[in-house]
């Protein structure tokens, strides 16, 4: 049989798509409970499906009617499964996935990409690369990429928040990447330039351009504001937005303070049924007369059609600015800028290469539980910084980071005693992060009380919903 006639005998396969997909979201319990996979290690073993798919678009046996079969057929949907992504099994059950086979080499290594999909706010790439990875750098079983989306690069790239999931497979590993959609306007069609600068350390610039579509969505227009002047915020509900398979909701966020934020815990439509939100892309951020500014999207469960009514459970977290003194005194008192804490420093000692700090924490609950010095204990070693004085205006407020060689941004924190929360914090002065000709007096002590102001629960609001057509 020749390549001809084998397309058409599999082209004439029957699929029992609607059993198939039945099976898949019974298997899905997990998948549905759980947010964005983060990156991890490469698990053992092969998923048959996975691999077949692989193979299938390895051979380069496609055409555009198996492009078809494949995005209807419980191939895409497993591999989808494997990757614990229940959108992606559901957009596969509505033939909603791209089936790609987009193939370069460089160096010796292969990279395939099998599928793509877009579906209001997330974007996913699936792809493979062969065990000729296994050859760089990581240990085996390991695969990391450095990749970027656009050309962009830097701390400033709005694609930054990728995720990576691996997979093992036979001569191989597939994986895939998602992200959440980073402009404020989306688009119904568009394309990505995707560039592999390197894998496991192997250099090589595979680059892909690759193609994202999806059906018109649905937008619902809300406009609703709700002010909570006592604490110096207010919300503005834009839009819901619903894809295939999930909807999102922009807000626009206004502070009086800025770094306070609001998040969405949950929202309950008038019958009852409740709904989740994820994680969420920052749009926009201006200041006005009235304060600070924030335009957000955030996922959420995909919303009903025929109901009247949401209401929403907002939190509010605080934001502190840090306050600092110069290391020139043994003794001294700083005070948060907005609460009722404090850090009293009762002595500052400098020996072995190690700074050693001792201080009281002021204003904190009494009668604290265990769990909760705990976390104060963890939160301290990093909630204090030294810097370079010189350097102090250096630190990028977007990114706040110390500048290196100029900073040491860890410490270690022993608890002396609980009833006067009397701390001691240790800083290796010639570990990897330090400041080069340390001295005292050169040196501030940076504190920042965020962690020990509790969120708060604001009153929830109800936003009546415009009848739909």
């Amino acid at each position: 049989m020749d390549n001809k006639e084998m397309k058409a005998a599999i082209e004439q396969i029957p699929v029992p798509k609607e059993k198939v997909f039945e099976a898949i979201d019974k298997g899905l319990t997990k998948a549905s409970q759980g947010g964005r996979s983060k990156k991890k290690k490469v698990l053992a073993g092969s998923a048959t499906a996975a691999a077949l798919l692989g193979i299938t678009l390895a051979s380069g046996f496609i055409n555009p009617t198996m492009n078809k079969v494949l995005a209807n057929a419980p191939l895409i949907g497993v591999l989808f499964q494997e990757f614990d992504d229940s959108t992606g099994v559901n957009l596969a059950n509505q033939d909603a996935v791209t089936v790609l086979n987009q193939s370069q080499t460089k160096n010796g290594v292969t990279v395939k990409l099998t599928s793509s999909y877009f579906d209001g706010n997330v974007i996913s790439i699936t792809g493979f690369v062969d065990e000729d990875v296994e050859k760089g750098h990581n240990e085996k079983g390991e695969v990391s990429f450095d990749v970027n989306f656009e050309g962009n690069k830097g701390d400033h790239d709005p694609w930054l928040g990728i995720s990576h999931d691996i997979r093992k497979v036979k001569n191989g590993y597939n994986f895939q990447w998602k992200t959440e959609y980073p402009y404020e306007k989306i688009p119904d069609h568009f394309t990505l330039p995707v560039t592999i600068h390197s894998i496991n350390g192997i250099k090589g610039e595979w680059n892909f351009d690759i193609p994202f579509q999806q059906d018109k969505n649905t937008t619902l227009a809300i406009k609703h504001e709700q002010a909570y002047p006592d604490d110096g915020v207010k919300i503005k509900l834009e839009k819901i937005l619903t894809a295939k398979a999930s909807s999102t909701l922009t807000y626009e966020i206004v502070e009086k303070y800025k770094g306070d934020d609001i998040y969405i815990d949950k929202a309950v439509d008038d019958k009852g049924k409740v709904y989740r939100f994820d994680n969420g892309t920052d749009l926009s951020e201006s200041t006005h007369k009235d304060g600070f500014h924030s335009t957000v999207r955030r996922a959420m469960t995909i919303v009903d059609k025929d109901i009247s009514s949401l209401t929403f459970y907002p939190t509010l977290s605080f934001a502190d600015p840090k306050v600092h003194q110069l290391l020139d005194k043994k003794t001294f008192t700083l005070n948060s800028t907005r609460f009722d804490l404090g850090v009293q420093v009762n002595d500052v000692a400098q020996k072995a290469g190690e700074l050693v700090i001792d201080y009281q924490l002021t204003g904190l609950p009494k009668n604290l539980s265990q769990r909760k010095l705990e976390t104060i204990n963890q939160n301290l070693e990093y909630l204090i910084w030294l810097v370079d004085k010189d350097y102090l205006a250096k630190i990028d407020p977007e990114n706040p980071w110390l500048p290196k060689n100029h900073g040491v941004p860890f410490n270690k924190v022993k608890l002396i005693d609980k009833a006067t929360a009397h701390f001691q914090s240790t800083f290796d002065l010639n570990g990897q992060e330090r400041i080069e000709n340390f001295k005292l007096g050169n040196t501030m002590f940076l504190f920042d009380f965020s962690s020990f102001v509790s969120s708060k629960e604001l009153k929830p609001f109800t936003v009546e919903l415009p009848k739909k057509e």
